[in-house]
């Protein structure tokens, strides 16, 4: 696990002597107040630490009454953690973990090295008594468990990130080991023979299987698998299992309003094509999904919902597709809310990238490699007995083949040399081309060849938006899409959209308005609008009405929603997104621009999920040594949840 530090940290020389953050042509964000040559000044001028942490930190110790600046570090590196996205820091080799966000080898991570190395770090075993010691923290057996922090072990947690790593793993562990729910066999049998009658591998109908008879089913697997597919025809099966005048209360919910708006439009489409009664058909038409947010009743402004232990949702089965990118505090606030007796089916692929807040729920559920458990479960063998039958892994891939499929496989599995003989051998025809071109030294020589294929796909967007065929320009926009791992800087996603914007401007294809909307304009919304029936994710494009206005399509599944540019608040231009929020949707072909080797964001998962957005064609821009750093640097976040469920810690119960 990596905690990186801040890429504005200075030079190592420059905080050993002790020399002015403005000499060392850096920003750190000096905390002030700090005494000097005290631990946190030392941490926090080195860039370790951000000026949230300590602040953070020794506002906890000021309530405590806590002085000891060991116990101060401890806090402030604690407070870091889920901003990193760990929901914990592992005290014992924080030293040698938080240096590594530059890639392994690179001048970049010698350079952190070097920086840490001059650091004043405690040695563990003080470290670890000067905190059982604190009245800041609570330890297992000794003081109560209502202190700021939590020690167990040598790993440190902010306490409400312990209860709900606890809270999720206890639940978990009680919903898979819970009584089987009562079906008949025949009849479930004889629905599962109708619903799955095209699965040949068996793996979907074992699925829907498991979620009609427990109170835990989670259905994992790649990209083109079948889980949605899976997802909509286990509904169908839930239904028919109880029929008559009150069917179950199904909700369908996403972490995104976009994969939200996705799994519904795949349940609508199975609805029409399965041989289902017309009661049936009509039922599932009729659901919808929402965000998770929504689904719990997210209060305004807070971080509170309305549903939850002491107000509990009221369905009988809960659906929540993309779980990858449920974070750890919104999967304990789910589990909350979910009556006990009600089915729970989470649906996700632990490869792809996690939440942006702590934790990665998903991929700490199962198991990784081989998505088993481990040979030896020291804690309640029976019950992590249970969440092995709860997991439903498909494998079998109905989105696409060939060099593509081999590709993603290899990347998953973490073979940086079975990627780059795939990326080496494709040839025309084969859906995989590599460009190996360095982007960082210069754009105009290595960039041309990448920015002729976002153009050529940008015309023909451009061509049916001029001529007003909505529908034409929707199907371009689906096409073809320019994914990137940043947002800002040189090789990111808003550079990109200005390459992109001025070429064609300059071949005529568009033309720029003063308000910057323009017939062919690709664009992603930011923020979900409830109002227009538009989330975060969803895409559209300018297109030209017959007197001359301009409209926003969008496709909304059922239909195709037309709205004025001026109601659209909160949209990006989407020539070029980032790989993040382009994760849940699918282009014909994406080409992707791959970061210097060196950079901190460059991670198996990033890589994984950019490539697997593409239907039937990829490109992949960068250089060796960028993608072998990409695929030799998995995400690991630091977390106790999957050795709470598969044989581990202990929690407050135990």
């Amino acid at each position: 696990m990596r905690y990186a530090l801040s890429a504005n940290a200075p030079a190592a020389g420059a905080v050993a002597a002790g020399a002015p953050a403005a000499d060392s042509g850096f920003d750190v964000g000096l905390v002030a107040g700090l005494a000097p040559e005290s631990l946190l000044w030392a941490f926090n001028r080195a860039g370790a630490l951000a000026p949230a942490d300590v602040h953070v930190a020794r506002a906890l110790c000021r309530l405590t009454g806590e002085t000891d600046e060991l116990v101060e570090l401890a806090a402030s590196l604690a407070v870091r953690a889920p901003r990193a996205g760990h929901v914990r820091v592992e005290l014992s080799t924080v030293r040698s973990t938080l240096v590594a966000g530059a890639a392994a080898g690179s001048p970049a991570e010698t350079a952190e090295e070097e920086i840490l190395d001059s650091l004043p770090w405690p040695a563990t075993e003080e470290w670890l008594a000067r905190l059982e010691q604190s009245p800041l923290v609570s330890t297992p057996g000794g003081a109560p468990p209502d202190r700021p922090l939590r020690l167990e072990g040598s790993s440190l947690y902010l306490e409400r990130y312990w209860r709900d790593e606890c809270a999720v793993a206890d639940e978990l562990l009680r919903r898979a080991s819970a009584v089987p729910v009562a079906v008949d066999g025949a009849h479930l049998d004889s629905l599962l023979d109708l619903l799955f009658a095209d699965d040949a591998s068996g793996l979907q109908r074992s699925a829907a299987a498991t979620a009609a008879q427990s109170l835990l089913c989670v259905v994992s697997g790649g990209p083109g698998t079948g889980k949605t597919t899976t997802v909509a025809r286990l509904l169908a099966l839930v239904y028919s299992l109880r029929p008559g005048p009150r069917p179950p209360a199904v909700a369908l919910a996403a972490p995104t309003g976009k994969a939200a708006a996705r799994v519904a439009e795949t349940v609508h489409q199975e609805a029409l094509r399965l041989p289902l009664s017309a009661d049936l058909k009509e039922q599932l038409l009729g659901l919808e999904a929402s965000t998770v947010d929504r689904l719990l009743g997210r209060r305004p402004g807070s971080s509170r919902f309305r549903y939850g232990p002491h107000n509990r949702l009221h369905h009988d089965l809960v659906v929540v597709d993309e779980t990858s990118m449920l974070s750890l505090p919104l999967m304990a606030s789910l589990l909350g809310a979910v009556r006990p007796d009600a089915r729970l089916v989470l649906v996700g692929d632990p490869a792809q990238l996690a939440s942006v807040e702590a934790g990665a729920v998903l991929a700490d559920i199962i198991a990784p490699p081989e998505m088993v458990p481990p040979p030896k479960v020291a804690r309640q063998p029976r019950s992590a007995g249970g969440l092995s039958r709860c997991l439903s892994v498909l494998r079998a891939n109905h989105r696409f083949q060939g060099a593509l499929a081999e590709l993603a496989m290899a990347a998953r599995a973490g073979d940086g040399d079975a990627v780059m003989d795939i990326l080496r051998s494709a040839g025309t025809g084969s859906g995989v081309a590599w460009l190996d071109v360095d982007l960082s030294a210069g754009f105009p020589v290595a960039g041309e060849p990448l920015l002729a294929l976002a153009c050529a796909a940008a015309r023909a967007l451009a061509d049916a938006s001029k001529a007003g065929a909505a529908d034409e320009a929707l199907l371009a926009l689906g096409r073809c899409r320019l994914l990137c791992a940043h947002r800002e800087g040189p090789d990111g996603a808003a550079t990109w959209n200005a390459r992109i914007e001025h070429a064609l401007a300059a071949q005529g294809a568009v033309g720029a308005a003063a308000n910057g909307w323009y017939a062919g304009r690709p664009v992603v919304v930011t923020e979900n609008d409830y109002s227009l029936g538009l989330f975060n994710g969803d895409l559209g494009v300018a297109v030209a009405t017959a007197d001359g206005r301009l409209e926003v399509a969008f496709p909304t599944g059922k239909a195709t929603a037309r709205v004025s540019p001026s109601r659209l608040a909160s949209v990006q231009t989407a020539y070029a997104m980032t790989a993040h929020r382009a994760q849940g949707s699918e282009f014909d072909e994406v080409l992707f621009v791959m970061p210097a080797a060196g950079a901190r964001i460059l991670t198996r998962e990033l890589f994984y999920t950019a490539i697997t957005r593409a239907r039937c064609q990829l490109t992949v821009a960068g250089t060796e040594e960028a993608v072998r750093a990409a695929i030799a640097r998995p995400v690991a976040r630091a977390s106790g949840l999957s050795a709470r469920l598969w044989g581990g810690d202990g929690g407050p119960g135990g």
